[in-house]
């Protein structure tokens, strides 16, 4: 099986404090892998890294087999490395439709010249990217909102806008930070089945952090825990639910006890 992501030893540093700790990752093509930890765990740092946002100071980050720790966000993104974020980074006073327009700028070909001389072959680009985008708005659910300021959105289809401006770039591998963040149960149910949509239908890898773990475990391949900058954990759904250190991470010590302890009772009254 082919490996779009491997994380190895990525470590990074900031002054005193380590906020990712040797962490090792291995992502399967095709596959939706999630990352969960406790707040302040590691999580988005580790995003930043493969990303490009950040350089670690330790360890290596390839994507189909190249490296890319230390290049430039938007030399990663050219890669095919797309991303949202936990905070929705849009340009609110630009119109959904430009918003998308920009998610193509990593691969085009007419630079601000041609831009200002409107050759003929920036103006067939510039159609070509503007039909794209609204294909795309059409595609996330937001059809017919292409005029409307990104401002003026619904929090959900804001989510929805950011993916589809990701979605922009072509992206082999996808990162969603909390795509369900904010969101009531049912966009958290329609989001959770639309992420589903982009791995099976685009056949883009999914790497999600999320704190939802209602989301986490219907969707995920396989799940990845940090706590304290450090992995503690790795693998499917089933086996993360059942893992003392994943337990004890999010309900304190001892904890993981009193979950097998019911776990036995339950059994023994069935």
């Amino acid at each position: 099986m082919k490996m779009v992501l491997e994380a190895r030893q990525v470590s990074k540093i900031f002054g005193g404090l380590v906020a990712v700790n040797k962490v090792d990752l291995i992502v399967p093509e095709g596959s939706i892998a999630s990352i969960i930890g406790p707040n302040g765990a590691g999580k988005t740092t580790l995003f930043n890294c493969i990303s490009g946002f950040y350089t670690p100071e330790i360890g290596d980050v390839l994507f189909n087999g190249r490296k890319i720790q230390g290049m430039l966000t938007d030399k990663v993104a050219a890669m095919g490395i797309a991303r949202t974020y936990q905070n929705i980074r849009l340009f609110k006073n630009m119109s959904a439709v430009e918003n998308v327009m920009v998610g193509f700028e990593p691969h085009l070909k007419h630079g601000w010249m041609t831009a200002m001389l409107k050759t003929p072959d920036y103006q067939k680009e510039q159609k070509y990217v503007i039909n794209e985008a609204s294909r795309l708005l059409h595609y996330v659910g937001l059809a017919g909102l292409g005029d409307n300021l990104a401002l003026n959105l619904p929090y959900g289809a804001q989510r929805r806008l950011e993916i589809a401006r990701a979605l922009a770039n072509q992206p082999k591998l996808l990162l969603l930070d909390e795509p369900t963040a904010g969101m009531n149960p049912q966009e958290t149910d329609e989001m959770k089945d639309f992420i589903c949509h982009i791995r099976d239908d685009l056949g883009i890898t999914i790497i999600l952090i999320e704190h939802d773990m209602r989301v986490v475990m219907n969707i995920s391949d396989q799940i990845s825990v940090l706590d304290y900058g450090q992995k503690i954990a790795e693998g499917n759904p089933k086996e993360i639910q059942a893992n003392p250190r994943v337990i004890e991470a999010y309900l304190g010590p001892g904890a993981a006890a009193l979950s097998e302890k019911y776990r036995r009772e339950k059994t023994h009254d069935a």
